[in-house]
């Protein structure tokens, strides 16, 4: 088969000629640049046809492809883990903005260690943690770092009960937070569900870790909390039931009200 005669396949699947492109170019290891100017080269059927099949089902690309770009680093990624999402920079960035050289961050529910590992890459000196109840996560989450040699502490269990009697500067998490009934669920049905979703309002994962926070930031500290684009206001009010002040909010790429953060003295 050549490259041509995939792409007429990818057109008869209803796959995206782009999505088509991007995933042949992988298989033969070249670029999509390389690939337009060469239709006429050979490449493996059976293979070609499993991966336009599998993006014909709507398996996310960074799952049939295996990786996903975020803040500049290549991650790993499988089912086990959420794929990052580009809205997400807007918490790494904002974490990055109140780091010091030396200061300590938690990354709760870390998944590919996306948060994590972006930060430990940009703030070197910085002590970085992160916590994943999933086994299959922290897996990819450890192998990404190996890879990327960027130092990073994990630790296996639900938010902060793993560092009990720990403080840190800043905490910061992207739970699950989208709600049980939202019907934007049906078309995430690829990635791991509790990563998405803690059910109900989608609040409760939000609601148990900022009721922890205080325990465990320093004084001073801040924690940052990346939530669903209607759900700022009662972010707010959690946060400042909890004791939380010099409370903030930044917005995501599409202009939506994306994280929220405060600060414990």
């Amino acid at each position: 088969m050549t490259v041509a005669q995939a792409l007429a396949l990818a057109r008869q699947l209803g796959v995206d000629r782009l999505d088509a492109q991007l995933l042949l170019a992988h298989l033969l290891k070249q670029d999509r640049a390389w690939l337009v100017t060469h239709d006429d080269a050979a490449v493996d059927e059976a293979l070609a046809r499993s991966l336009l099949e599998r993006r014909a089902r709507g398996e996310p690309f960074a799952y049939i492809v295996g990786e996903q770009e975020f803040h500049g680093l290549r991650l790993r990624v499988t089912p086990d883990t959420l794929i990052p999402r580009p809205d997400t920079e807007v918490l790494v960035d904002w974490a990055l903005e109140l780091l010091t050289p030396e200061a300590s961050l938690i990354d709760l529910g870390t998944g590919s260690g996306a948060i994590a590992l972006a930060i430990k890459h940009r703030c070197p000196g910085a002590e970085v943690h992160a916590v994943d109840l999933s086994a299959g996560a922290l897996a990819v989450a450890q192998a990404n770092a190996e890879a990327l040699n960027l130092a990073v502490e994990f630790h296996a269990g639900s938010w902060l009960a793993p560092v009990a009697g720990r403080r840190f500067d800043v905490i910061a998490s992207n739970p699950p937070y989208i709600a049980g009934q939202d019907p934007h669920l049906d078309a995430l049905g690829h990635e791991p569900i509790t990563a998405l979703t803690p059910g109900g309002d989608g609040l409760d994962s939000l609601r148990a870790i900022v009721a922890a926070a205080p325990d465990h930031l320093k004084p001073g500290g801040w924690l940052l909390l990346e939530h669903g684009y209607d759900q700022a206001a009662p972010v707010a009010d959690l946060l400042r039931q909890h004791g939380f002040t010099e409370l903030a909010l930044r917005h995501d790429l599409g202009g939506n009200p994306r994280v929220s953060g405060g600060r414990r003295f």
